[in-house]
This record gives C-alpha cells, sequence and structure tokens, in this order.
C-alpha cells in the first residue's frame, strides 16, 4: 500500500512564500513523474507542476518565475517552493506520483491535500 502525505500549507500574505513537501510511502519498488496540481473552490483541478525522475520539470504558464518544484529521490519526497503568492493562488494543492509497486506497471496516487490561503 502506498500513500501521499502532504504538509506545509497555510495562510500567507501576498507576496509571501511557502514550501509543500509530499513524502510518499509503503512498497515502493520506483517513483517516475511528481508533481503538484490545485483546486480552488468552483473550479476544476489545474496542474501546477511536474518533475521527471531525472529532474525535468514543467509548469504552469501562472506559477512560472514563482514556485520552483524539486524531488528528492532517495527520500521519496517532492517540494514545491511559492513565492511571491498571489490571492489567486488560493486552493487546495495535491500531489501526485506514479509509482511502481509490486507489480510490473506504474500507477497513479495521489495525496490527501493542503489548503493553501493567500490573503491580507
Amino acid at each position: 500500500q502506498v500513500q501521499l502525505v502532504e504538509s506545509g500549507g497555510g495562510l500567507v500574505q501576498p507576496g509571501g512564500s511557502l514550501r509543500l513537501s509530499c513524502a510518499a510511502s509503503g512498497t515502493i519498488n520506483s517513483i517516475r513523474a511528481m508533481g503538484w496540481h490545485r483546486q480552488a473552490p468552483g473550479k476544476q483541478r489545474e496542474l501546477v507542476a511536474t518533475i521527471t525522475s531525472g529532474g525535468v520539470t514543467n509548469y504552469a504558464d501562472s506559477v512560472k518565475g514563482r514556485f520552483t518544484i524539486s524531488r528528492d529521490n532517495a527520500k521519496n519526497t517532492v517540494y514545491l517552493q511559492m513565492n511571491n503568492l498571489k490571492p489567486e493562488d488560493t486552493a487546495v494543492y495535491y500531489c501526485r506520483a506514479e509509482i511502481r509497486t509490486t507489480a510490473y506497471v506504474f500507477f497513479q496516487y495521489w495525496g490527501q491535500g493542503t489548503q493553501v490561503t493567500v490573503s491580507p
């Protein structure tokens, strides 16, 4: 069984910073891509950033230059450094990982979500 546990969300003023973490645990053989998504009230879940096992990153246009995704493969952990936060960044942030356990194929797993609120 695999679990993704996020941490680091909270309330921050516009222009502030937060760092999210997501640790994968359980029976893990390998992890392929990892990423962050977010869902604001009344909106669909959207991609924020992804990172491959080799460190290749991809960002949504709305966060480019402000957010940085990274990972520690030894710890099965992905991070999201968020700088210059704006009210429109307010959302529940979910981490996602493509994980191979004892099976030959990769399955997609999601964390439970962490709330990020940007408000004066």
